[in-house]
């Protein structure tokens, strides 16, 4: 999730305003994938952020806790039921139901909402970062993250790769190419690093 979202886009999304003018093909398909994401896939966000202990459901039982991973966001439902329809997408059965297992056996689901607890930026937009970074842009991501966000976003982006496959959990569902991205994402720095 690269955070490049334009201000007046992530405002016009989530508020469901119409497309801001002036927006790129590549852009308007960012927004139209933002503006479903925040109208159907971000409930479990402001949930775990706002009360996150409501959610012990999830801890006390495994079909529970399955159901909730699997079914959590209009989007995820359907990169991960495409496993159980037979597509080869990255993910397996036994990957989705390992996740689900290791979850369960270290009773994490509920902290795992921490994150959304402590959190107090907005989900996409800009952050400020003012150090080198890299964007790897996956086709799935719920944030798509077009290159000419990423460029207003970050003054020092030292790598944007748009890749054909992954998604909003790309170390789970592509680790190669996530790991061939920070490579090259991070190439440049390790050059002036050794030069010094």
């Amino acid at each position: 999730m690269p955070g490049a979202v334009p201000a007046d886009v992530d405002k016009a999304a989530f508020t469901g305003a119409p497309m801001p003018d002036g927006l790129s093909p590549e852009e308007k398909v960012a927004f139209e994938r933002l503006t479903f994401v925040y109208s159907k896939g971000i409930a479990y966000g402001y949930q775990m952020g706002l009360r996150p202990q409501t959610l012990y459901g999830i801890a006390d039982s495994p079909v529970g806790l399955a159901a909730y991973f699997l079914d959590h966001d209009a989007w995820s439902y359907a990169l991960i039921s495409r496993v159980f329809s037979g597509e080869a997408a990255g993910l397996t059965r036994d990957d989705v139901l390992d996740n689900i297992t290791i979850t369960w056996l270290t009773n994490t689901a509920i902290s795992g909402a921490r994150l959304y607890w402590e959190n107090k930026l907005p989900f996409f937009s800009v952050k400020g970062v003012s150090i080198p970074v890299a964007v790897s842009a996956f086709p799935d991501e719920i944030d798509l993250g077009p290159r000419s966000w990423a460029e207003r976003a970050y003054p020092k982006l030292i790598h944007y790769n748009k890749l054909d496959k992954g998604g909003h959990f790309a170390a789970w569902e592509q680790p190669q190419l996530l790991s061939e991205e920070v490579r090259a994402g991070f190439r440049s720095l390790r050059k002036i690093a050794i030069a010094a």
